[in-house]
């Protein structure tokens, strides 16, 4: 594997997205926070890598396929006889999307420590995982922290994003294994949502405080159609979200994350970055379906600029 700016770790998941509510249609696409993440970050200009199992099936080579159509290094990815690629589905009801998972057992949670591609971990400039990385197993946790061990080790910047899913483990768990995460982590980029439940806080000041505490360098709290507030310890920003035809949120968190990631890679500022994938985001909104809708670098520079 060469060497990447931003290298993620987690678990990939076909899509199968309701096209009609009520009706039994639907568009297979894909899905998995950190596989969207990483392929917003691409789209923004990152050189990305992506470290995961995937089964020998059809869906983990359509996953192959499109990250190497994506220009992600897929040097890291395993393939796993033995165990099946993740699928979920995406039903639109009258309350929001709802999502059913078919991932016990998959490829992806079977991850080892002792698999991982630590030289293409150190040579990273940017680890990125995630509270579902770390949610799908035992072996999977471990993973992300001893990437990001390694990682730091080697002078690598530390990312991660809560995406909190209590579905996949109780709360005490999951703020224990996450805060574990977050301690020393350069970059800490949780939705409001999730920030309140590891939190027990409601105010989005307290909760940016709470997250310096426990140890994170640089916050970016996600508002969902507010925006974000930046913080780098000593300066705080809101950006407002930006007004657009919102058709299907899911993976605009994980898109956010990739978008700011890709821009901190390419030097700009904190908050430079969080205006970027503020627009990124909003515009990941405006069709259907986790992958599809993530813009490219042009898109988004013209959707800020007023184009």
């Amino acid at each position: 594997m060469s060497a990447a700016d931003i290298l993620a770790i987690g678990e990939p998941m076909v899509e199968f997205n309701q096209a009609h509510p009520g009706r039994p249609e639907y568009l297979q696409g894909f899905g998995g926070d950190t596989s969207n993440m990483i392929i917003a970050a691409s789209r923004s200009g990152a050189r990305t890598a992506y470290v995961t199992r995937i089964g020998d099936d059809a869906f983990g080579r359509l996953f192959l396929d499109l990250w190497k159509k994506e220009g992600v290094d897929v040097g890291g990815v395993a393939i796993d006889p033995q165990a099946p690629t993740g699928a979920y589905f995406v039903t639109h009801e009258a309350g929001g999307h709802a999502f059913s998972y078919l991932r016990t057992g998959s490829a992806a949670s079977r991850m080892r420590v002792e698999d991982l591609p630590m030289a293409a971990i150190r040579s990273a400039r940017f680890v990125h995982a995630s509270g579902i990385s770390m949610a799908i197993s035992t072996s999977a946790a471990d993973c992300v922290l001893a990437a990001f061990a390694a990682a730091r080790e080697a002078g690598a910047a530390i990312s991660f994003d809560a995406n909190l899913r209590l579905k996949l483990w109780p709360l005490e768990r999951a703020r224990a294994m996450i805060l574990a995460a977050v301690a020393g982590a350069d970059y800490f980029l949780p939705s409001i949502e999730d920030a309140r439940a590891l939190s027990g806080l409601a105010e989005p000041a307290a909760i940016i405080d709470w997250a310096h505490r426990i140890g994170a360098g640089t916050v970016f709290l996600k508002l969902g159609a507010e925006g974000v507030v930046a913080s780098d310890g000593t300066r705080r920003e809101h950006v407002p979200g930006l007004a657009v035809r919102a058709v299907d949120t899911t993976g605009a968190g994980d898109c956010f994350c990739g978008a700011a990631l890709a821009r901190l890679a390419a030097g700009d500022s904190v908050w430079d970055a969080a205006r970027y994938a503020n627009a990124a985001a909003a515009l990941s909104t405006t069709g259907f379906g986790a992958v599809d809708p993530l813009p490219r670098f042009e898109a988004v520079r013209r959707s800020m600029a007023g184009g």
